[in-house]
């Protein structure tokens, strides 16, 4: 892990994501340990993600998108983010559905413009590095996918070195790791996820500490994540480790936080 703990202050990372749920899913352990390692960490949220499917009862006059903006606020604070912005884009919902070509829904938009108002975050943090989705969109989302364009297209305005967030398909292919919330999400959207091991060009390794906060914040999503999908004796193995795709001029800040492969301990 690092030498010194503190090696990146005032140092920043704008991690930019589309859904409420998937920082903490996809990125938790690296967002905790950038900003353990005194990092700022700027959390961007594209849409409210209020078409998903609601595990727990709404209080009277909540609506779906306060309440994944409070479960939202609650995940960033146990991973140490220190800015939150939300774009306001409309979740799309599934591929095919009528909400992806929805006037105000993330996937309608012009990646472009949204690009824009992330590279202009970009700079106004003097941010070093964007993490966003692969091209993939991982599983296939329609708002994973616009996440991908536009942050793809915010790192060619600004320059910044850019860390695609992914999975690894063989680690998450066996009966331990099937757990793993990717694969519901994959058969929703009827799409593959991920990308083959030989691909992933970073793998961080969970300590335990870090795999407690990252189960914490994943858990404060309660109307997307059932607690049984948590308890689980596989839950070491399946999200003990983030992947991503680099993208730009070699290694970058999220490289200084790789640690050697056995540190799930």
């Amino acid at each position: 892990m690092l030498s010194n703990p503190s090696s990146l202050r005032r140092r920043t990372v704008l991690v930019l994501h589309a859904h409420p749920d998937d920082e903490a899913i996809f990125t938790g352990v690296t967002m905790r340990r950038l900003a353990d390692a005194g990092a700022r960490v700027v959390l961007v949220t594209a849409t409210l993600g209020e078409l998903g499917e609601v595990h727990v009862p709404l209080s009277p006059g909540e609506t779906m998108a306060q309440r994944r903006v409070a479960e939202l606020e609650s995940a960033a604070s146990l991973l140490g983010v220190q800015r939150l912005v939300l774009l306001g884009a409309r979740d799309s919902g599934l591929p095919g559905a009528a909400d992806n070509v929805h006037p105000d829904a993330l996937a309608a938009a012009d990646p472009e413009r949204v690009a824009r108002r992330v590279a202009a975050l970009i700079d106004e943090e003097s941010a070093e590095a964007l993490v966003h989705d692969d091209g993939r969109g991982i599983y296939g989302h329609p708002d994973h996918l616009a996440a991908h364009r536009i942050g793809a297209a915010a790192a060619r305005l600004t320059g910044v070195a850019a860390y695609q967030s992914t999975v690894d398909r063989d680690h998450l292919h066996d009966r331990v790791t099937r757990s793993h919330l990717i694969h519901a999400a994959a058969e929703a959207t009827g799409l593959p996820f991920g990308v083959p091991s030989g691909d992933v060009a970073l793998r961080i390794g969970a300590t335990a500490g870090e795999l407690a906060v990252k189960r914490a914040a994943i858990a404060v999503h309660a109307s997307q994540v059932s607690a049984e999908s948590l308890g689980h004796a596989g839950f070491d193995e399946a999200y003990g480790y983030e992947w991503y795709l680099r993208t730009g001029d070699g290694p970058g800040i999220l490289d200084e936080l790789a640690a050697p492969a056995a540190i799930l301990a």
